[in-house]
């Protein structure tokens, strides 16, 4: 009778715990699903999709620029939490010659980025991060160095981890999330993106974006090229 009951507890535990996966499971997934929801109304002609982590990748006019918004998560750290990185990209042709890299903390493998393909390195002068990397397709011309200088202050933000700049578009990669100190610590629990991203999280990484690409257009344009 008693070891008919503990089985009967037992069985019934297993099902309970089977129910509570089922409903996180299918909570995370919605959650992925809508991670762009909140700011996929600020963007015309809009397109969506599903990468392979189940997170949604939404891209579309904002402001007349087309951006493409991607979530990728990072659990490859080492002694540092699993991290979620928004990659804020912008794919229209601009008039630079090579593509350039200005990482932040560079650990050499971030999931997200071709940083340590590039082949050269350079040595950042005083007023950049003491812990930011440049790496370029070849040494930087003045006129490019000249450029980082005068957007260097992006990397202000703490939780901005990359600036591409590249013939094919530009690129903010940021923080978006870590997974919770207690439950990873103790549970390995790496759960991240159940908040969707907040627009006014987006505005200022937009804004960066659109004053590098008109001084770009603006360092190209003939009259200064004349000047």
């Amino acid at each position: 009778m008693l070891a008919g009951l503990t089985v009967l507890i037992l069985g019934g535990g297993l099902v309970i715990l089977a129910l509570r996966l089922r409903a996180d499971a299918a909570r995370r997934k919605a959650a992925r699903a809508g991670y762009f929801d909140r700011v996929a109304p600020l963007m015309d002609g809009l397109r969506r999709a599903l990468s392979a982590t189940g997170f949604a990748r939404v891209s579309g006019r904002i402001a007349g620029v087309e951006t493409d918004l991607q979530v990728v998560p990072d659990t490859l750290t080492y002694r540092k939490l699993p991290a979620l990185w928004l990659l804020v990209t912008q794919p229209a042709a601009l008039p630079v010659p090579q593509r350039i890299h200005l990482m932040a903390r560079p650990r050499g493998i971030e999931p997200f980025s071709a940083f340590d393909t590039l082949p050269h390195q350079t040595l950042l002068p005083p007023g950049f991060p003491y812990d930011a990397t440049l790496r370029s397709e070849r040494p930087l011309s003045p006129d490019e160095a000249a450029l980082l200088a005068r957007h260097r202050a992006i990397l202000d933000d703490p939780r901005v981890k990359e600036l591409v700049i590249a013939p094919q578009g530009l690129r903010i990669s940021w923080l978006a999330d870590e997974a919770e100190r207690g439950r990873y610590l103790i549970f390995r629990e790496a759960e991240m993106g159940r908040t969707p991203l907040a627009p006014e999280a987006l505005d200022p990484l937009l804004a960066a974006l659109a004053v590098l690409r008109a001084d770009i257009l603006e360092t190209d344009a003939p009259e200064r090229k004349c000047a």
